[in-house]
C-alpha cells in the first residue's frame, strides 16, 4: 500500500492515471457560491453557548442546511496552525518512514491508506491519502500515534483535547436546543472520537478526480478544519453542490446520520464531498464523534411523547447500522429506507 500513497508519487506524474478518472456523471462541476452559516460562539457575552440566539442558530442551521461553521470558538489560532502544519510534515515524509502505518487491518488503532478503506475493490481512486486514529480517551490510544515528526504527539494531543471539550459545547447546545437533557450526547453517544487527516496534493486534471466521493457521514457528529485558504469541501443542497468557504480558524460542524435519527428528523445529515485544485496542497482535519459498537439508538423519547411526534425509525444498534451503511455503500437515502416505521 505504500507505494500507492498519492503523497508519495503525484510530483512524478503529468497526466492524470485512468483510475482515477471519474465518470462523466460524478465529476466536479461549477459549484454555487457558498452560503453557510456562520454562527459565532464568543463565550464572554450575554451568557455564552446557552444564550437564546446560538440555540436557535444551531438548530435551524442544522435542519436548514445539515452544517454550520463556528467562529470564536475559544480555540488558539496557533494550535489550528500547529495541527495543520505538523500534519503536512507528516504527509511529507518519505514513503518508508510513512510505510509503517500501512495496514490491512480494520482494527488497527492507527493507520495510514489511500482513496478509501476498499482501494483493492473501489472502480475509480479518490486523489488522497488519509491519516486515522482514535483519540479519545487519550491516554489510551496515544502510544499508538506517530512518532514522527518529532512534536506530532504533542501537538495533536493538544488540539484533541481541545476539540473534545469544543465537540461535548456543541452537542450540549443541540440536546438543549432539541428540549432534550444537558449531556443526553454524553455516553455511550459519543464515547470514540476518531481524528482523519485527509492530504490532497495538487491535482493533474481536478476536471475529472474527486477528492472524496459524495456521503453522508454515518457517525453523530463531525468537526472539519480546513486550511485557512484552499478550496475543496462541498455541501449538496436542493439539487446543487455549494462550496465552502474556507474560513480562517473556523470549524465546519456536520450533523451525522445519528443525530438526524436520534432527532427524528428535526435535524438533516448533508451530502457532501471533496474536490481538487490543481495548484496547492489542501489539509482536511476532520474529528468524528463516533457511539460504541453496541450502543442503542432510536428517536429520544421526549421527542415522539404524543401522537403528532410518532417515531419516524426503530431502535437498533450502532454496529447494525454501520453494516447497513457499508452494503449500501453510503448511501444515506437507502439505509434510512432500513430502518423507517
Amino acid at each position: 500500500m505504500e507505494n500507492k500513497l498519492v503523497s508519495s508519487w503525484w510530483k512524478n506524474v503529468q497526466s492524470l492515471p485512468e483510475s482515477y478518472k471519474f465518470p462523466l456523471d460524478q465529476r466536479p462541476i461549477v459549484p454555487l457560491k457558498d452560503s453557510s452559516p456562520i454562527i459565532d460562539l464568543t463565550t464572554h457575552e450575554n451568557g455564552g453557548y446557552g444564550q437564546p440566539a446560538i440555540l436557535e442558530q444551531i438548530i435551524k442551521a442544522s435542519q436548514d442546511f445539515g452544517y454550520f461553521q463556528v467562529i470564536n470558538h475559544g480555540i488558539s489560532e496557533i494550535l489550528l496552525e500547529e495541527t495543520i502544519g505538523v500534519l503536512k510534515e507528516f504527509f511529507n515524509m518519505p514513503a518508508e518512514e510513512k510505510a509503517k502505518y500501512c495496514t490491512g487491518d480494520p482494527n488497527s488503532k492507527c493507520k495510514l491508506y489511500t482513496s478509501s478503506y476498499n482501494y483493492q475493490n473501489e472502480d475509480k481512486h479518490c486523489w488522497r491519502d488519509t491519516l486515522a486514529h482514535h483519540c479519545h480517551p487519550l491516554q489510551d490510544y496515544l502510544p499508538f500515534w506517530p512518532e514522527k515528526p518529532t512534536h506530532y504527539r504533542e501537538v495533536i494531543s493538544a488540539y484533541s483535547i481541545e476539540t473534545r471539550k469544543l465537540i461535548t459545547k456543541i452537542l450540549d447546545v443541540i440536546s438543549e436546543g432539541l428540549g432534550l437533557e444537558k449531556g443526553y450526547f454524553g455516553g455511550e453517544l459519543s464515547k470514540v472520537q476518531m481524528l482523519s487527516a485527509n492530504y490532497y496534493p495538487p491535482c493533474p486534471d481536478p476536471n475529472l478526480a474527486l477528492g472524496m466521493h459524495s456521503h453522508c457521514d454515518p457517525n453523530l457528529l463531525t468537526i472539519l478544519l480546513q486550511d485557512s485558504h484552499v478550496y475543496g469541501l462541498q455541501i449538496f443542497k436542493d439539487g446543487k453542490w455549494i462550496a465552502v468557504e474556507p474560513i480562517p480558524n473556523a470549524f465546519v460542524v456536520i450533523i451525522g446520520c445519528q443525530l438526524q435519527i436520534i432527532s427524528n428528523d428535526r435535524l438533516k445529515s448533508v451530502v457532501h464531498r471533496a474536490v481538487t485544485n490543481s495548484k496547492e496542497t489542501r489539509i482536511c482535519v476532520g474529528n468524528f464523534v463516533i457511539p460504541s459498537s453496541d450502543c442503542h439508538i432510536e428517536p429520544a423519547s421526549d421527542l415522539v411523547k404524543n401522537t403528532t411526534n410518532i417515531p419516524a425509525y426503530k431502535p437498533y444498534q450502532y454496529k447494525e447500522f454501520l453494516h447497513t451503511y457499508a452494503i449500501n455503500h453510503g448511501d444515506f437515502e437507502a439505509v434510512l429506507q432500513s430502518y423507517k416505521l
